[in-house]
């Protein structure tokens, strides 16, 4: 069984196209591994692969769901599972691709995923959210899931909530869930590669990435997807909203997508370098590391 590529990094830092790249190359099919790019109709505000790069490789799990439906770690995990099992069964290579670590983490089986759905922790935490604002939960989530908290921002209330969700539940609900399949448990073999851009150089490619959303239509896009939707909590459409609610002016749209930008490039960067068993590369060194994973059955 030929190893899987698991390609992660903090955002601008080119994973789209230097996995089409090697994909062409080595035969293989993409994986997306991103809890934004998942949503239809939002190519802007998400970076989701252009049509073109669409086009020369097959996406799995890139466009597929509606922007107001709730997704999960465990229900990417299995999902991603199907699509992996599917793309092998037909003898390709597979490329998993994002900069969702929490999404990595779980389809690797480096942590354990959500116990069953809780009825009353569910209802207490919204009866929470109701009564407090997202700085008291997340605060609330970090003296409980320190790490987890490293990936969230604390105005995605959603995910925060999701996050305490898990962290409280007691051991017993957990020991009752089954484990889910993950590339370990079913004896896939997989190398996990981080792309090693330095902070000045993504620095610089944020600023051109958010300058290209707003001449993209960034706000048209998120006044069409709505403020209600689960993906509007992403970086840029509440920028995007509080431009269009006469909150902010261009100016301060603009300045605040780079900060915010910026700062979740920084928390990516550090939960990567904490994940397990990540070797970090250069974008130049990432063709030699796949000829070096796949060198015994080039296509």
């Amino acid at each position: 069984m030929e190893p899987i590529l698991v390609l992660c990094g903090p955002t601008a830092s080119g994973k789209s196209q230097l996995a089409v790249e090697v994909a062409r190359a080595f035969g293989a099919e993409i994986v997306g591994a991103d809890s934004r790019q998942i949503y239809r109709g939002m190519p802007v505000g998400t970076a989701a692969p252009a049509p073109e790069q669409l086009l020369a490789v097959p996406h799995h799990l890139v466009d597929f769901l509606d922007p107001h439906e709730r997704y999960s770690a465990a229900r990417f995990t299995q999902d991603a599972m199907r699509a992996i099992d599917d793309i092998v069964a037909r003898g390709k290579r597979v490329i998993v691709v994002g900069g969702t670590g929490f999404y990595i983490r779980a389809l690797t089986g480096a942590v354990s995923l959500a116990p069953e759905y809780d009825e009353h922790l569910r209802e207490r935490l919204a009866r929470e959210a109701r009564a407090h604002d997202g700085e008291f939960l997340f605060t609330w989530l970090r003296t409980r899931d320190a790490r987890r908290a490293t990936m969230l921002h604390p105005g995605d209330t959603y995910r925060v909530l999701r996050a305490l969700e898990v962290a409280l539940a007691p051991d017993a609900s957990r020991a009752r869930t089954a484990p889910l399949r993950t590339l370990a448990s079913a004896g896939y073999p997989f190398v996990k590669l981080a792309l090693d851009v330095p902070v000045e150089e993504l620095d610089r490619r944020i600023v051109v990435r958010v300058d290209a959303m707003l001449a993209s239509g960034l706000t048209e896009e998120a006044e069409r997807i709505g403020p209600d939707a689960v993906a509007a909590s992403a970086v840029g459409y509440p920028q995007a909203l509080g431009y269009l609610r006469g909150w902010l002016t261009d100016r301060e749209m603009r300045a605040s997508l780079v900060r915010a930008t910026r700062q979740y490039a920084r928390r990516q960067r550090s939960w990567f370098r904490g994940e397990p068993a990540v070797r970090w590369v250069t974008p130049s060194e990432l063709p030699a590391e796949a000829e070096r994973l796949w060198s015994s059955k080039r296509s």
